[in-house]
């Protein structure tokens, strides 16, 4: 089972992004120029955006994090520059076309997860990103009756050192929908637990999370890439997700692991060191370079395996 997961990762070094989302313009503009969105009607003029800002030019948005922090944060590279927005803890990129991340970034130390009294997770309300162009969004309606969870990519237990930090993660810029039982709620935890767990380990831990689109063979032997999508906007149910961690120990030794989960129901009895693959593997299906000014002869260990 696990040597089938490598081959479905494997096989999407074969396979090319080749589309790209249009709007159906001619529609839109019949309409005596006009188009409605969230219940509002906008006049579209020539050559011109209905909107003040496009998003989609701009490769970098401030969302108020300190410049010193992001460069913390992302101190091994970005994996791509698409839609990059920093957040007071964490950093991420948004896929416009799934309303969903492409990858998320977060730095992790003993304080950022200690218990905080002054932090109420029940507070924390999931909230549509008004950053995100209105045509991108994904909405709280989307998820409402979709039998998925708002499943977090940057972790809500990572953030502890503030009440805000905690509050950004439930933006649904950082959600992706999740099977609930099974996985969001029990699988996916345990590997966020872990994750925690290993700064007691490492001074530093940086781990990127995002989504997979696998493919699968089906009976005709072909292989398809194929996913639900959820809600009026669309929302792209990954079939996988990833977790891509360094630590980084007081001596300077530099360890990686890296993890791929099938978006379903686990078995509880299942270790998480069961999903462990190469990260070249993750790399290739999400056409993402990760830590990539961290030279991979430079680390000690991959997987817990010496890095020869």
């Amino acid at each position: 089972m696990f040597t089938k997961r490598l081959i479905h990762i494997a096989q999407l070094s074969a396979v090319g992004l080749t589309g790209y989302y249009l709007g159906q313009w001619d529609k839109l503009n019949s309409n005596e120029g006009t188009v409605t969105i969230d219940g509002k009607t906008l006049k579209s003029m020539p050559g011109l955006p209905i909107f003040g800002t496009v998003s989609a030019a701009t490769p970098y948005t401030d969302s108020g994090a300190p410049k010193d922090r992001v460069s913390q944060i992302m101190k091994y590279g970005f994996p791509s520059l698409d839609n990059v927005r920093s957040y007071d803890d964490f950093v991420l990129s948004y896929d416009q076309k799934n309303r969903v991340p492409n990858w998320v970034f977060e730095h992790i130390t003993k304080e950022h997860v200690k218990k905080n009294d002054a932090v109420d997770r029940s507070k924390c309300d999931f909230t549509p990103d008004e950053s995100i162009h209105p045509f991108f969004r994904s909405q709280n309606s989307d998820y409402k009756g979709s039998g998925f969870d708002r499943g977090h990519m940057a972790a809500a237990g990572n953030h502890r050192l503030a009440q805000r930090h905690v509050e950004q993660t439930f933006f649904l810029t950082n959600m992706a929908p999740q099977v609930g039982e099974g996985f969001n709620r029990h699988a996916w935890n345990r590997l966020e637990k872990h994750v925690r767990k290993l700064t007691k380990v490492y001074d530093n831990v940086y781990c990127c999370t995002g989504p997979l689109y696998l493919p699968k063979k089906e009976s005709d032997g072909k292989s398809y890439v194929k996913y639900q999508v959820i809600g009026s906007n669309s929302v792209a149910v990954p079939t996988h997700f990833y977790k891509v961690v360094v630590g980084e120990a007081t001596d300077g030794l530099l360890d990686m692991e890296a993890y791929v989960m099938p978006n379903q129901k686990i078995p509880d009895e299942t270790p998480v060191s069961f999903y462990m693959v190469p990260p070249e593997t993750i790399e290739r299906a999400a056409g993402l370079l990760f830590f990539n000014n961290l030279q991979r002869s430079k680390l000690n260990t991959i997987n817990g395996k010496k890095v020869k």
